[in-house]
């Protein structure tokens, strides 16, 4: 499953996805990642959610979609007990047009690792919902 947190900036949608995902806690039984631009809100999350400031790494900092899926290929590559990445501000983490046919496919991919791999994921990203296109609007 894949779920999408539209909204413009300051709509609330992190706290939100930190709610969702301190929430999670309760229903999954396995691991889950939460990934950010930074460490701000690292401590904000109970302490079981593994936290992924992904500024650290070269390949997830202002990265293309498809850099973006070989870096969560590789989360779900090394732990098969994950069952939900939680991801926030995804527009300054990929830096891919959300319109692009690059965005499409990675939604695609996205699907299919989920499915395969039964791995739930939610994302934020700063858009409204009329701006954002259909294939991603579809997981909103």
């Amino acid at each position: 499953m894949i779920r999408v947190i539209l909204g413009d900036k300051g709509s609330g949608k992190t706290k939100r996805l930190i709610d969702m995902t301190n929430e999670a806690l309760k229903s999954e039984h396995g691991n889950i990642i939460f990934i950010d631009d930074d460490k701000r809100y690292m401590y904000d999350l109970r302490h079981e959610i593994r936290f992924v400031d992904a500024s650290e790494y070269p390949v997830a900092k202002k990265c293309n979609a498809s850099e973006f899926l070989a870096f969560i290929c590789g989360m779900l590559s090394a732990d098969f007990d994950l069952t939900l990445i939680a991801i926030d501000a995804f527009k300054k983490l990929v830096k891919t047009p959300l319109a692009d046919a690059e965005m499409e496919n990675f939604f695609n991919n996205l699907e299919r690792l989920s499915d395969a791999h039964n791995c739930n994921f939610v994302l934020s990203i700063s858009v409204s919902e009329e701006e954002v296109p259909e294939f991603i609007r579809k997981y909103a």
